[in-house]
């Protein structure tokens, strides 16, 4: 499995990915929400800086940022369990000083995830459908240099 920048011809296969792990993971919001966002995170994808995880020439996931905000790390359900969205943030960990996230409370498996990982939940809210949300944050440990003197 290799990481690499993301290509336009990935767009479908990334999109596929995006909708099937927002239905597996979110099904306490309609179906129809992810639905209705599907061309505008289309478009915004375009835009996005992602990296993918490819496999024998098949995005098996995906890490999308905005700046020092991370829209998201998908993989692919056949993909998954194989330490790829760790690989993944480890790729973000190395390029970013600092970056956010949102996660829904409720996605137990992705938020205790991030908490593995060395995030931390910094303020919870409440989305439009009722769900808590919680913002979580990462950042550069500042490592002290030892010098003897």
């Amino acid at each position: 499995m290799k990481i690499r920048k993301f290509e336009l011809d990935d767009l479908d296969q990334v999109m596929k990915i995006w909708l099937d792990g927002n239905l597996a993971a979110h099904d306490f919001v309609p179906k129809k929400y992810w639905l209705d966002h599907f061309d505008e995170v289309r478009e915004a994808l375009k835009n996005a800086d992602i990296l993918v995880a490819e496999e024998d020439g098949q995005v098996a996931g995906f890490v999308g940022m905005q700046g020092d905000y991370l829209a998201g790390i998908f993989v692919d359900e056949k993909f998954q369990h194989r330490g790829i969205g760790k690989r993944l943030l480890d790729e973000v960990k190395q390029s970013h000083e600092s970056f956010s996230l949102n996660v829904y409370a409720k996605n137990t498996p992705a938020l205790n995830f991030y908490k593995k990982q060395g995030l931390e939940s910094v303020k919870r809210q409440v989305d439009e459908f009722g769900n808590e949300d919680c913002l979580m944050a990462w950042k550069k440990e500042n490592k002290k240099r030892i010098t003897n003197k």
